[in-house]
């Protein structure tokens, strides 16, 4: 699965406008803001439950539906796939049809699930159970269920580091630039991969806010600092140490021939020993390991090259959200697929994710990670953030800026990083002072 780094738990989703049809189109069966109707009635009937997993529709998902029908043999569940996941639903949308259970897209705004999703309950409910309900939650009422969460950090190979006389997690970005240069000096490996041509793997820098400086409120106070990227704050200080990884001939020769699919395999072989990525990605890369006949017990998962007092601390968030089509006949039978999937099913330890629920343990292959004493650090929404992001033009999760550091960093544009951030903050302090 090419699955992008949805929380990418920092990511910042663009703005789309769905057209206002969409959003009156639930009828005198519209609930009142914070109640739920899908607990009233047994569940039955046929639902249809979109997902982006392409790759398991056929063999995983299959098994979930056979115990899910043998709990609840009044409903039957079909599924479909899209390859192209939020175009195909943003599109569908427009209309009543978007299945019954489907993940939210990221370009629906969050002010907008009213119109569009079943209410599943009050965020001092569910919060009691979940993580991550903020994520989905409008005036205290919350419309989707993750799928699981993303922590966030790097993944690695430990062949690699043990090879450069790497023994332990570096704890400063100072002692994350000299590890890389180990790399460089004693291995044939790529210290660093940049991902720069396929792009959505270059917003990591925007995925560790939160990690230098402990505050779960980061993303929230960011979008109302008018120069976020001033030397020592932390926006700085996290797309700097992107920009100077490059500087230093820490990544790859040229970044324009770089290949997300191909960099698994790299990494899994050891030909590369550092990808910044959600650790969504970390059953990928052993599994690409495994393809390759290497030992998928060598890519390992770190914390953020960095202390706050001492602790390492991972950004976490939810992934897609489940929610249920507000127009759907079969609400009951789609919020117990919800609550199944979320309670029941073990997804979360099959892509090997933080569940859902607050008192389940991290998959085995988090393990070695939380052994560091990695602090878990859920971070407050922020939708204006977005708003800003917007207004500015820059797109904290998209490639283009990032793409820009690094052309700049390896002197290919001519210009400084002190240029780029000095723009950065004439745009995003103007579209602070238009927002309010």
């Amino acid at each position: 699965m090419s699955h992008s780094p949805r929380i990418r738990l920092a990511a910042v989703a663009a703005s789309v406008a769905l057209l206002a049809m969409a959003g009156c189109s639930g009828g005198d069966a519209t609930p009142e803001p914070g109640s739920s109707t899908t607990g009233a009635e047994t569940p039955s009937g046929e639902i249809l439950v979109l997902t982006n997993r392409t790759d398991i529709v056929d063999t995983t998902f299959q098994d979930y539906k056979k115990t899910f029908e043998a709990k609840y043999p009044d409903v039957k569940v079909k599924f479909e796939a899209l390859t192209d996941y939020e175009g195909e639903v943003k599109t569908r949308m427009n209309t009543k049809e978007y299945g019954d259970v489907l993940l939210i897209p990221s370009t629906v705004q969050q002010a907008d699930y009213p119109d569009f999703f079943e209410p599943l309950g009050t965020t001092d409910e569910l919060g009691k159970t979940y993580r991550f309900i903020n994520e989905a939650a409008v005036d205290g009422t919350v419309y989707g269920i993750a799928t699981f969460g993303n922590a966030n950090g790097m993944v690695y190979n430990k062949d690699v580091f043990k090879a450069a006389g790497i023994t332990e997690m570096p704890k400063t970005s100072e002692e994350f630039m000299a590890d890389l240069q180990a790399v460089k000096d004693k291995t044939d490996a790529i210290p660093l991969y940049t991902n720069y041509k396929d792009g959505w793997p270059l917003g990591w820098p925007q995925s560790l806010m939160g990690s230098v400086s402990g505050d779960a409120e980061a993303l929230v106070k960011m979008a109302d600092d008018k120069s976020p990227w001033d030397d020592g704050k932390e926006k700085a200080t996290l797309d700097s140490m992107l920009f100077d990884v490059v500087k230093a001939g820490l990544t790859e020769q040229d970044p324009t021939t770089t290949n997300w699919e191909n960099s698994k395999n790299l990494i899994g072989t050891g030909k590369i020993a550092v990808m910044p990525l959600g650790t969504w990605a970390l059953a990928q890369m052993q599994e690409a390991a495994t393809k390759a006949g290497a030992d998928p017990k060598s890519i390992g998962y770190m914390p953020p090259p960095v202390q706050v007092d001492g602790t390492f601390v991972s950004p976490i968030g939810g992934d897609f959200k489940m929610a249920i089509n507000i127009n759907s006949e079969h609400k009951a039978a789609a919020r117990a697929w919800i609550d199944w999937m979320g309670n029941e099913s073990g997804y979360s330890d099959e892509v090997g994710g933080l569940s859902p629920l607050i008192d389940h343990p991290a998959p085995t292959a988090l393990k070695e990670f939380e052994a560091t004493g990695v602090k878990y650090l859920e971070m407050t929404p922020a939708p204006k953030l977005s708003t800003v992001d917007n207004k500015a033009e820059i797109g904290l999760s998209s490639p283009d800026y990032y793409r820009e550091l690094v052309d700049a960093a390896r002197g290919a544009s001519g210009k400084s990083k002190e240029d780029i951030f000095k723009s950065l903050n004439e745009k995003w302090g103007a579209a602070v002072e238009s927002v309010g």
